[in-house]
């Protein structure tokens, strides 16, 4: 599924899919797995447009940021979707994830068949055993604080994702940046920047079936609030290459968002409200020097129903889709679309648990998953993320 996220209608066609990310890994023994062949390898910081007032960047479209709000955001020519690294806009518009619609949203999220990896472009490990998917013993929040959500509109309607807080080194132990997949935010070659982005950190905390869910409170399905992303940035090779299917883009399908809360934290950060943030490990080691990766999501697509949260453990192996970009993490899971842009966790230089990727991709069959290597493209959005709001 190219993504793993979900989409109301089956908007796996606009969703820039699961796009498969890569492990930059050499190209003999999995060697040095900071290695990446991108042209803009060296650059670590991305430059960011000033900030204008959002609704001054609408009246420059021609729309009113209270008609935007009324649903003027709902409307999507393609030749007015806004589609640039500077152009996202993403006013909050109170209560409009309310509980039926966040139940409601699905994954926009198509397989990827066997027939779309064109064979080994690099070098690949054998295809992993599947490792069946655990559910996270709730309350979540006790076990994962860091995992949530992430809840967007799209041409096809509302789908969701899952992500995870990480540190923001401009406001130590107060973070407000999320970690995702790129094609949770923005549609890659051919579309846009998706609308209403928000993050819900541990979503149904509780565990609870889609049953005892039938009359939720919003309180009950976003116990720690509903945060709205006032910024996204995602690479460029994804906006200029993600596909929905066949891998195109994706050794570069990650994202970060800075968001802030809808209706007040109590002036805490996310970090703070959900207690945690994990750092983020760049240049991770090579595969056979990392024992086991944890990928954590909210897998939507049957036999799951996205409403809870689960776990899959393998060591990881390789997955190369072009000989000239860094080679994908992937490991046994049998996690379905929904999944796209949740964390992966393996133990970091400092011996402490650290994100090294992001579920991107993965098979018709789920039996396994792939994400990126977190290269230089990858250290320089989170970077960019961060300065940009440094002095707030």
């Amino acid at each position: 599924m190219p993504s793993i996220r979900r989409s109301a209608l089956a908007a796996a066609a606009m969703a820039a899919a699961l796009a498969l990310t890569a492990t930059a890994c050499g190209p003999d023994d999995g060697g040095d797995a900071g290695q990446s062949s991108s042209p803009d390898q060296g650059s670590q910081d991305i430059a960011l447009p000033d900030d204008l007032n959002i609704g001054d960047k609408l009246k420059d479209l021609g729309i009113d940021l209270d008609e935007w709000k009324n649903g003027a955001w709902d409307k999507w020519d393609k030749d007015d979707w806004l589609r640039e690294a500077g152009e996202f806009i993403n006013p909050i518009i109170e209560d409009l994830w309310k509980p039926d619609r966040m139940k409601e949203a699905q994954e926009p999220d198509k397989p990827v068949d066997e027939e779309d990896i064109d064979g080994d472009q690099g070098v690949t490990d054998p295809e992993p055993t599947p490792v069946t998917a655990k559910q996270v013993s709730a309350p979540f929040s006790t076990k994962v604080p860091e995992a949530g959500k992430v809840f967007f509109d799209g041409p096809e309607g509302s789908m969701v994702c899952s992500a995870t807080v990480v540190k923001d080194p401009a406001h130590p132990g107060k973070s407000n940046l999320v970690w995702t997949a790129g094609h949770c935010v923005h549609a890659g070659k051919g579309g846009g920047w998706y609308k209403n982005l928000a993050f819900v950190p541990s979503y149904n905390d509780a565990g609870k079936s889609a049953a005892q869910l039938e009359n939720a409170t919003r309180e009950e399905l976003a116990p720690k609030g509903v945060w709205w992303a006032d910024w996204a940035q995602t690479s460029s090779q994804w906006i200029d290459s993600g596909a929905q299917v066949g891998g195109k883009g994706a050794p570069y399908d990650f994202a970060v968002l800075h968001v802030k809360p809808e209706a007040g934290a109590g002036g805490k950060s996310l970090e703070e409200t959900v207690g945690g943030a994990l750092p983020v490990e760049f240049n991770a080691p090579a595969v056979k020097s990392i024992d086991s990766i944890t990928g954590t999501g909210y897998p939507a697509a049957p036999p799951f129903d996205g409403q809870k949260m689960f776990q899959c453990a393998d060591k990881p192996g390789r997955l190369s889709l072009q000989a000239a970009q860094p080679t994908m993490y992937r490991i046994g899971c049998t996690m379905t679309a929904g999944s796209s842009g949740g964390g992966w966790v393996a133990t970091g230089s400092d011996g402490k648990p650290a994100l090294v990727s992001n579920t991107s991709i993965g098979p018709s069959n789920a039996t396994w998953l792939a994400g990126p290597h977190l290269g230089p493209e990858a250290k320089g959005v989170y970077n960019a993320v961060s300065k940009k709001f440094a002095g707030q």
